[in-house]
């Protein structure tokens, strides 16, 4: 009898474990996961403060921090950059028919704040804060939202014992689990699914719909225009709207340039694609006449050491320390002359 090769792994892994002989080596594949490995994966905070690092930091200390990496993004006040989510306020929403979801209001335990800034922000360079960092931001955002007094010490030791707004709002679904019918007759088009446009990427592509008609915290609205601007695109591919595109040559950019365009990419697209915050835009001309015209030196300068204006603020290097003054520069150049 003929066995797949499956057949055969599946045999054999069931005879190893028979003889109690299962570990990594015996297939030569990878190496057992060392606990340094281990650790860099084990990050998640319980509701029980249960993983927390050994630390503190207060909201006088945590403020400075926020503004340099969160306030491009979430507001100077938490009020939410764009469409950008909200952070403060909201209380009394949540029976609305557009409830305001933030931490003050939506939010059932202290854990999940802290866990969530660790892990993934600032949303250009996620897990690049210091424990000391997350400590001061969680409880300067915590402070925003009137739960912690502007001194108080937050802790590893005190962190769990915060009481949130919404802490009785979330309950134990004990109902049972169910099996729903299998589609088998005029099944959804996947096309036509929400989903597919929506959730393309990390971040829901309403934040950076110009006038979507929803806060910045709920997605209902912007679920509405997206829908109808996805009908428009594929009318306009099926010949039922005519399109007229215009196609140019675009100048030949320098090796510098061209080097720079992964970096934009990584650490700077997300603001300056879309035009976060005040950002300038890139693509949108009228918005870097000003600053083409003044030279990329003072450019390189802003994006290197940062820059306040009454447009926007943007911290050094975008808020990602790890990149260098090179890679920087390059990725200034990319934006410049992409506009040519």
């Amino acid at each position: 009898m003929f066995k797949s090769p499956k057949s055969i792994i599946a045999l054999t892994f069931a005879a190893s474990c028979a003889t109690g002989l299962v570990h990594a080596q015996d297939y030569q594949i990878g190496t057992p996961a060392t606990a340094v490995e281990i650790a860099g994966w084990d990050i998640d905070i319980r509701p029980d403060g249960k993983g927390l690092p050994i630390g503190s930091g207060n909201a006088i200390d945590g403020e400075a921090a926020y503004e340099m990496v969160c306030a491009s993004c979430h507001g100077v006040f938490g009020e939410g950059e764009g469409r950008w989510p909200v952070l403060v306020g909201g209380e009394g929403t949540l029976a609305d028919e557009r409830p305001v979801k933030t931490v003050g209001s939506y939010w059932p335990y202290a854990s999940t704040l802290f866990d969530y800034i660790r892990r993934a922000m600032p949303f250009t360079a996620p897990m690049s804060l210091s424990d000391q960092e997350v400590y001061d931001i969680t409880a300067y955002v915590l402070y925003m939202n009137d739960i912690i007094e502007e001194d108080f010490e937050l802790s590893q030791q005190n962190l769990a014992q915060i009481v949130m707004p919404n802490k009785d709002g979330f309950f134990i679904d004990d109902r049972p689990d169910v099996n729903n019918p299998r589609c088998m007759n005029n099944c959804a088009d996947p096309d036509q699914l929400l989903m597919k446009g929506s959730l393309a990427g990390v971040t829901p592509i309403g934040h950076f719909v110009e006038g979507a008609d929803a806060p910045a915290a709920s997605h209902s609205g912007q679920h509405d225009l997206e829908a109808s601007k996805e009908a428009e695109r594929k009318a306009s591919i099926t010949g039922e709207v005519p399109v007229t595109v215009e196609v140019s040559q675009p100048a030949a950019m320098s090796e510098a340039a061209i080097a720079g365009e992964s970096t934009y990419k990584a650490a700077c697209g997300v603001c300056h694609t879309n035009g976060l915050a005040g950002a300038p835009k890139v693509g949108d001309a009228s918005a870097w006449v000003e600053r083409l015209q003044q030279g990329n030196d003072l450019l390189i300068s802003h994006a290197l050491q940062g820059f306040a204006g009454s447009t926007g603020y943007m911290p050094a290097k975008g808020g990602r320390a790890d990149l260098s003054d090179e890679a920087v520069t390059n990725a200034v150049l990319f934006m410049v002359e992409s506009q040519h």
